[in-house]
């Protein structure tokens, strides 16, 4: 290897190192969104219950044939889910909890 070649593969683990840095510091927000994401989907399940339910069950006694025979239960489970669990509805959730979001990151405090 010439020395160019190993200083072109040390600026490039230099880039990485910084650009991991970056994320590190940019993650206590991802961290909070994350922390808010999983309270909305467990929000969803909660509501969605019923589907789960009944799908499960139908699973259960259907064995293999789950494919064919509980369709109807599986298509009911995925339209509650994508009406509750949707990035829209998570968008709106965030918005009208953003000093919940704020308390989640560590270091941040909510605007008064």
């Amino acid at each position: 290897m010439s020395q160019q070649q190993q200083q072109d593969i040390t600026d490039e683990q230099k880039a990485k190192i910084r650009e991991a840095s970056r994320d590190g510091r940019l993650s206590f927000r991802k961290f909070g969104e994350h922390q808010l994401r999983r309270e909305f989907k467990d929000m969803a399940i909660e509501k969605c219950k019923e589907h789960i339910h009944a799908f499960g069950k139908c699973a259960q006694e259907q064995g293999l044939m789950v494919v064919f025979k509980c369709r109807q239960f599986n298509r009911d489970l995925n339209a509650c889910m994508a009406i509750h669990n949707s990035n829209e509805a998570f968008e709106e959730y965030k918005k009208k909890n953003e000093d919940g979001l704020m308390r989640k990151i560590p270091g941040m405090k909510p605007k008064i």
